[in-house]
């Protein structure tokens, strides 16, 4: 690898928590040396692993001095996402988590916008969908929101889609506040909510396909219990910071999220689970099925379920943790 100068200058800080995930590292970190973009700095956050993780990234940054590994106590994906931001030296901030990968451009393409655009304070992409060995499945996500409005929307939906697709201006952490690691799930969403809240800074999509999530079965995703308990309090937490725009949305939103739910319950092989929160979702809006494409299709195959198992076991090779 090729050794750099002790001066290292970098336009955007790319944070990577990593907790035991030696096996799918490497992959993420050399998709970043392969960036176009080569001004940054890579913050690998180790937090707590005990699978030779943390040794695995060390070595790596010997290097390749735009890396460094951060090590501290398990504390959770939230509190490794705020350990690193605060230690970035850029005023943009990519989010990378070290089971994805980014595209060659993803970087030089976001960072351009946000240096062209002052009213941006979010910049993501479409993505693409990979298999837990790191084969690609049909599953893209185009990034498009539902609704006009970036709030209304993201309490639907999460556009942005997983946690390895935005770069956005640090600023904004230091404004809207850091990820909530209350929350086992969700932390996310709940943070592209703070920013929309506020209603002074957009959101950018670009349509391309710019990054890799994988779909593992030991997402965090995959505890639909918990998920329920986290998407319900974010919303609450939506509700209190605009309740004039919040409120007439909330059962839309409980649909869109019952319908989740009910989609990793089906992912999960839980059949009674997934009727459960396909009903409520029915209850709070059934608007949603015939309004998005997504929604029907998830409530054809609950009602399909057999079917919809081996259709899922092809796609991803085994139950995943298919959260977008």
């Amino acid at each position: 690898m090729k050794q750099l100068s002790n001066e290292v200058s970098s336009e955007v800080s790319v944070v990577i928590p990593a907790y035991n995930i030696r096996s799918y590292l490497m992959p993420a970190l050399l998709s970043l040396q392969q960036q176009t973009l080569s001004s940054f700095e890579a913050l690998i956050v180790d937090d707590g692993s005990t699978d030779g993780t943390a040794e695995a990234a060390i070595a790596f940054a010997k290097g390749d001095q735009r890396f460094r590994v951060l090590r501290k106590k398990n504390g959770g994906l939230s509190s490794a996402r705020n350990h690193g931001i605060r230690h970035a030296r850029s005023d943009y901030i990519a989010l990378l988590d070290g089971d994805d990968l980014y595209s060659p451009d993803k970087l030089a393409r976001h960072v351009a916008v946000l240096q062209q655009k002052p009213e941006v304070g979010v910049v993501y992409s479409a993505s693409q969908a990979i298999r837990d060995d790191g084969r690609p499945t049909p599953i893209r996500l185009s990034g498009k929101p539902v609704y006009a409005d970036p709030l209304i929307a993201l309490l639907c939906k999460n556009f942005i889609g997983h946690g390895s697709n935005a770069v956005f201006r640090k600023r904004i952490f230091e404004e809207v506040g850091e990820f909530d690691e209350s929350l086992r799930s969700c932390e996310d969403i709940d943070f592209w909510l703070r920013i929309a809240a506020v209603r002074h800074w957009q959101f950018y999509r670009d349509p391309q396909v710019l990054c890799k999530y994988r779909v593992r079965p030991s997402g965090l995703s995959f505890n639909v219990e918990r998920m329920h308990f986290c998407q319900m309090q974010v919303l609450e937490s939506a509700r209190q910071r605009s309740p004039e725009t919040v409120e007439p949305m909330l059962p839309t939103a409980r649909a869109y999220a019952y319908r989740l739910l009910a989609r990793l319950s089906l992912s999960a092989g839980d059949r009674d689970q997934a009727e459960h929160y396909i009903g409520q979702a029915w209850a709070e809006d059934a608007t949603i099925f015939y309004r998005d494409p997504r929604s029907l299709i998830t409530l054809v195959s609950v009602k399909l379920m057999p079917v919809a198992n081996v259709i899922i076991g092809r796609l991803l090779g085994r139950a995943s943790s298919v959260h977008k």
